[in-house]
This record gives C-alpha cells, sequence and structure tokens, in this order.
C-alpha cells in the first residue's frame, strides 16, 4: 500500500503530545490553513460561515463550547502550545514538548501540500 498523506497526517498525529486546555479558553483559535486532506474530515461548512469566521478572526469549526472537531482538528492547531515556537497564550502545555524532527515534519508537510484556509 502506497504511503498517502492520510497515513501521513495519521503519523503526525499520532507524534503530537497533548495537554488539557483551560476550559472554554480559544486564545489559539482562529484562521489557520490546513491541508486539504485534513479538511476532507471535517464537516462541511458553508461559504457565509467561513466568511463571518474569517471576519470575526475565528474558525469556523469554533462554537461556543470550544473546539466542534477537537478528534480532527489540523496537525497546525495541534501544535499550538506544544512547542516554543507556538507556546499557549495561558502558559498550559504537555509534560513534554513535541520533538523538532516532529515539528519539522508537520512544517514539512504542510509545505508540499495543497493549503486551504479554515
Amino acid at each position: 500500500m502506497p504511503y498517502t498523506n492520510a497515513d501521513a497526517i495519521d503519523s503526525l498525529r499520532e507524534r503530537i503530545p497533548t495537554f488539557r486546555c483551560i476550559v472554554g479558553c480559544h486564545d489559539c483559535c482562529g484562521p489557520v490553513t490546513a491541508s486539504s486532506e485534513e479538511v476532507a474530515r471535517l464537516p462541511v461548512r458553508t461559504a457565509e460561515e467561513h466568511e463571518q469566521a474569517l471576519a470575526e478572526l475565528s474558525c469556523p469549526y469554533l462554537g461556543k463550547d470550544g473546539c466542534q472537531v477537537y478528534s480532527e482538528r489540523p496537525l497546525i492547531c495541534r501544535l499550538f502550545g506544544t512547542t516554543p515556537r507556538m507556546p499557549c497564550p495561558n502558559g498550559m502545555r504537555p509534560v513534554y514538548m513535541v520533538d523538532a524532527r516532529t515539528e519539522q515534519a508537520v512544517h514539512s508537510f504542510l509545505g508540499r501540500t495543497r493549503q486551504v484556509l479554515l
């Protein structure tokens, strides 16, 4: 079976450490880009929903209770708070930060795939 972008996404997701965010916080949520493969995993949003979120410098998947697609959130969202280059504005973090090779692999993946603005 060939190594696909979907395989790369799954592999990178496993390598990014997780941590608990502050309940109700969405300080790092905003317009981001994600690969078209990641976006295909998300529920469809209308152009109006995307435009409204962009006008508010928000994300179309951010609801009143936080991220509505947390388990499928894009790689870039998963990096927030796990690397010193993208710190949590509230100081939250995993016990062990993401390793430099994984962080570089995520950025490399994002650089070589078609990106969609969320």
